[in-house]
């Protein structure tokens, strides 16, 4: 869901904040190891106050190209009643760059006049470019063309959830990477602050993980065995989203 990147994602004047105080040690630049990434098929379901309101489904699949290896992400979800999205993104699985990324969502709240908002970008050359689409109640599509610079090493928002697993943080780290926000079309700082490690019960079994922290989210991410991201949660708790279960790869449509 869109605006849980939003809530991982640090403006930047509060990235600014923190670089200016003097108790504050410097962050560690933050790295994605997508290489640690396997080949899996998770299955999620989505909690508000305690309730059952919604599923995700996250599928990774390893793609060897002619020069490269890819990893395609795909994802599909609902959130009752809200929305729908589905989100596919390709990335340079050895050197961790994006390659391409397309995320529909559809909306049902009935107090927006906004019904269906779209990305489908791609990055050439040291630039992101695509389009954009938005979609509203009387049926009129507003569509907006993309170009802008990507500086080397920047990443996705989208990164933020399902690249978590394989970054380099270890616990009481502090660190930051340049972001895009896909939706927002603009350069953000990611950050996360790694808690101590703990073990977690969640529908799939107990996982020992490491929470980090960015924004207003936590997620809970394993550091052995298979990587993959157990939990995520809104710092009230309010709202949560956990592991369910783990299958194999459903191949996608070349």
């Amino acid at each position: 869901m869109r605006w849980l990147c939003f809530l991982l994602l640090a403006s930047p004047a509060a990235a600014q904040a923190r670089a200016a105080a003097p108790a504050s040690p410097a962050p560690k630049a933050l790295r994605f190891d997508l290489a640690a990434i396997p080949a899996t098929r998770d299955s999620f379901v989505f909690f508000l106050k305690g309730a059952e309101r919604g599923y995700a489904v996250w599928q990774y699949e390893i793609r060897q190209l002619e020069t490269i290896q890819e990893i395609l992400y795909t994802a599909h979800s609902e959130f009752r009643p809200v929305e729908e999205e589905r989100l596919r993104v390709v990335l340079n699985r050895l050197t961790g760059e994006p390659i391409a990324t397309f995320h529909h969502i559809d909306l049902f709240s009935p107090t927006s006049d906004t019904v269906m908002v779209e990305h489908d970008l791609e990055v050439k050359r040291g630039e992101i470019g695509g389009r954009r689409r938005v979609g509203t109640r009387s049926g009129a599509v507003k569509l907006t063309p993309v170009s802008r610079p990507l500086p080397p090493g920047t990443v996705l928002s989208d990164y933020s959830l399902f690249a978590a697993a394989v970054t380099n943080a270890l616990p009481g780290d502090s660190l930051v990477a340049r972001a895009y926000s896909e939706f927002g079309d603009s350069l953000a700082t990611l950050s996360f602050v790694a808690e101590a490690p703990v073990t977690i019960e969640v529908p799939a079994g107990r996982f020992e993980v490491l929470p980090l922290t960015s924004g207003g989210f936590r997620v809970f991410t394993t550091r052995s065995g298979v990587r993959r991201v157990v939990k995520g949660e809104t710092l009230d708790g309010v709202f949560s989203f956990q592991l369910a279960a783990t299958g194999p790869v459903v191949p996608s449509p070349q």
